[in-house]
């Protein structure tokens, strides 16, 4: 069992590695050297998990991307009936904890999505998929604010979910150019107040 955890955590600390060196560099320019100086581990360790650094890409978005996404847009999305206050605490709370990285760095989905989905098509795949995810995530919640009263009903919630993932990704991908906070929170305040004018008041 020991075993069997040490190989567990040799495996985390790889992909956590990954995910820090391929969302400041860049999947092609991530150097599995600094992968490992940054765990410790050897080449032969993380040849052992796994087989290729393709493979460890493709797992770093399977397991770390989706379980980033689904602890800070699925989860909470899920347990709402107003979609409005959980977007919008989403949002707030992704800046929060992240602004400065995603200023500096931008999102690591929508970099993976600029770099690779026209050369590799597991990386597109992949990352449509998160993207789809965030998407039906998002409309379902709308959908769902609608029959409690929460979200105008001649909303569009498929049209406005894709919207709102444009909205947030182009700001993110902007503020990442610009390196502007000043621009990442103009974006943020507009798309605030359109989401704002979703809710049925009394």
């Amino acid at each position: 069992m020991l075993k069997q955890r040490n190989s567990d955590e040799s495996r985390q600390n790889l992909l956590e590695a990954a995910c820090d060196e391929i969302h400041q560099f860049g999947y092609h320019a991530a150097s599995i050297s600094r992968i490992l100086e940054n765990t410790t581990l050897t080449r032969g360790a993380l040849y052992h998990h796994f087989p290729s650094k393709l493979a460890l890409g493709y797992a770093v978005i399977d397991e770390l991307f989706a379980g980033y996404m689904q602890h800070l847009w699925i989860e909470p999305l899920s347990k709402t009936d107003n979609p409005i206050d959980a977007i919008e605490h989403s949002i707030n709370d992704t800046y929060k904890c992240h602004g400065e990285e995603l200023i500096k760095f931008g999102c690591p989905l929508n970099n993976l999505s600029q770099e690779m989905s026209a050369v590799d098509e597991g990386f597109r795949e992949r990352v449509n998929e998160q993207y789809e995810i965030w998407q039906t995530a998002l409309s379902e919640a709308l959908a769902r604010g609608q029959q409690k009263g929460q979200v105008k009903e001649d909303v569009d919630v498929n049209e406005v979910s894709l919207f709102i993932v444009a909205t947030i990704e182009g700001s993110i991908g902007l503020a990442k150019n610009k390196q502007s906070e000043v621009t990442l929170t103009s974006c943020t305040n507009i798309l605030l107040d359109y989401l704002n004018g979703l809710r049925i008041t009394t």
